[in-house]
């Protein structure tokens, strides 16, 4: 059977990794994208802000693509949207607190105007030629979680989205699992489940285990508290909003991020924070010290984020005393641990009694994401013929696979994936046999997609060798030397400190120059390059970036 009848589901970021999500569903020419996030780069990735995934993929088969679903609201699985929809301008389609938040950044990179937003909830029903899409809440740390079931002509395909099972939601937005049990009654063919918490074993807590424990740390505390937690988490903000208001306490914002996010939640009716509570972060100092909560980003230790500034006393509006309380009411995430600490070094510093660690010591944080009851809870909801791992570093997709064979799904229709893997189904029996490219995209700080892998190389070779810069003058008809070599060193050594080394590297330029006796510049600057750099190797077993500058006058 030709592929116009065949149902194709792959992944070009997120299936492997914890971040940049972007599912595709495919079913002849009808293509449905789920998410398209962005994850912050690391210091290794040097001058990068955002790593997004490749869209070559799809800009190939844009004449397919029908819509873009986005489960929630979180930068992993909206990161991206903005860059897609400069490149291809298709629908997308989120609930009504999702679209608030892509709003948000789609008038940032002035596409607003001309990009298509559509509103949706658990009961809406979407067409998309041969794909239909219908939907089930589900329960996370933002508001407005779908669940999505792709009907397809080869069987149900269900996409749960990030999820746990929290039966005493702070915003009343119950998990429907009557609905993913009937989902699964009906029969699923193929479900596709994140595997954040895969290691961890019980269910996860519900998110009102925190509010007993920001409210029982705020009525203990003296002085200024300043807290901290990720901006999208409007559950939690609410609770510190309520503890706020009970030790009558005043409310600063502080971070663009958490300041945009409240925003939007204030105006959606996601979250109640009466008027009189807030104040504006530079009126602080107005109020007496044990009156004030500053609410703020920067939990995982960003080092531009509110709180990092905060920790060394760098922000014109607020300062931290000796007695304040600072709370980080999230845990680390994985890679984040030592930039942490350094703020938390920075605080005690300061004088600051602050609460942090991981949330089972502290009980200022819990997941979002379903520990192993919830994942076999889900898995025992839908009843999948054939299941796909997400949303997870390899062992966590390992961990869940084993998951899955435990509560009955056949370990020879488990498929654990890298990005780019394509599973094909037809007559309803799926096989993994062919890739598509796909990668990564980096933006830099100007918001600039298109930083190539060469010149993250290249960056990186200059941070930890430095570079040498060798000038030289020739004649442009003859290509005869005029000049000495000049050499200059930028982070490889010290001139002046290493002037015998610097002649050396000079004497070898004008021996490899000398050699010809035509003015080829590009063959001179390549001896250049590999005799000198053979030469630096062997005396300082070091590879500095060697940029020879040869000038024809």
């Amino acid at each position: 059977m030709s592929s116009k009848h065949m149902l194709s589901i792959f992944a070009l970021g997120g299936i492997n990794e914890i971040g940049k999500n972007m599912y595709v569903i495919e079913y002849g020419d009808d293509l449905v994208i789920v998410d398209c996030g962005g994850k912050f780069a690391d210091r290794t990735f040097l001058g990068v802000d955002l790593i997004i995934p490749d869209f070559t993929y799809l800009l190939e088969n844009e004449h397919k693509i029908r819509g873009i679903i986005v489960t929630h609201g979180h930068e992993d699985h909206i990161g991206g949207i903005p860059y897609l929809l400069k490149k291809i301008n298709v629908p997308v389609y989120a609930t009504r607190f999702t679209l608030g938040l892509i709003e948000l950044k789609l008038k940032e990179h002035k596409i607003l105007r001309e990009s298509t937003l559509i509103e949706i909830h658990s009961e809406s029903e979407l067409n998309f030629g041969q794909i239909q899409a219908t939907f089930f809440k589900v329960s996370h740390s933002i508001p407005d979680c779908l669940g999505i079931v792709f009907n397809t002509p080869e069987g149900k395909i269900v996409h749960t989205g990030d999820f746990k099972f929290d039966l005493t939601p702070v915003n009343k937005q119950y998990s429907q699992i009557h609905k993913m049990a009937k989902i699964g009654d009906e029969g699923v063919l193929l479900l596709i489940s994140e595997s954040t918490n895969a290691e961890r074993p019980g269910s996860t807590p519900s998110e009102k285990e925190v509010g007993k424990h920001i409210e029982e740390t705020f009525f203990n505390a003296s002085g200024k508290i300043i807290i901290s937690t990720f901006a999208s988490n409007v559950n939690r903000i609410q609770q510190i909003v309520e503890a706020t208001i009970k030790t009558n306490r005043k409310l600063a914002l502080l971070g663009r991020s958490m300041v945009n996010v409240v925003s939007v939640a204030k105006r959606l009716g996601y979250i109640d924070i009466p008027d009189w509570l807030l104040i504006d972060a530079r009126d602080v100092k107005q109020w007496p010290s044990e009156r004030v909560v500053v609410l703020c980003t920067g939990s995982q230790g960003e080092p531009l984020a509110a709180l990092s500034r905060l920790s060394t006393n760098s922000n014109r509006d607020v300062r931290i005393d000796p007695g304040d309380t600072v709370i980080f009411a999230a845990s680390p995430i994985p890679g984040n641990e030592k930039d942490v600490t350094k703020i938390v070094d920075n605080l005690f510093q300061l004088g600051a009694n602050v609460v942090y660690g991981a949330a089972s010591k502290t009980g200022m944080h819990v997941s979002g994401h379903g520990y192993q009851e919830d994942l076999k809870l889900m898995l025992t909801l839908m009843k999948p013929k054939y299941f796909i791992p997400i949303h997870g570093e390899y062992r966590m997709l390992h961990l869940h696979a084993k998951l899955a064979e435990d509560v009955g799904v056949d370990r020879k229709n488990i498929f654990i994936l890298n990005n780019g893997d394509v599973v094909d189904i037809q007559f309803q029996e799926a096989r993994q046999t062919r890739k598509i490219p796909a990668g990564d995209a980096y933006v830099d700080s100007f918001g600039e997609e298109g930083i190539e892998d060469i010149v993250l190389r290249d960056r990186k070779q200059l941070s930890e060798e430095g570079m040498l810069v060798i000038v030289i003058t020739i004649n442009k008809s003859d290509g005869s030397r005029i000049s000495e070599p000049d050499s200059i060193s930028r982070g490889f050594v010290y001139a002046k400190e290493s002037e015998q080394l610097i002649r050396n590297i000079n004497e070898i330029a004008k021996g490899a120059v000398d050699a010809f006796k035509d003015p080829n510049i590009f063959a001179m600057k390549k001896a250049i390059k590999k005799e000198v750099g053979q030469y630096l190797y062997d005396k300082t077993k070091k590879k500095p970036m060697i940029l020879p500058i040869i000038i024809p006058i």
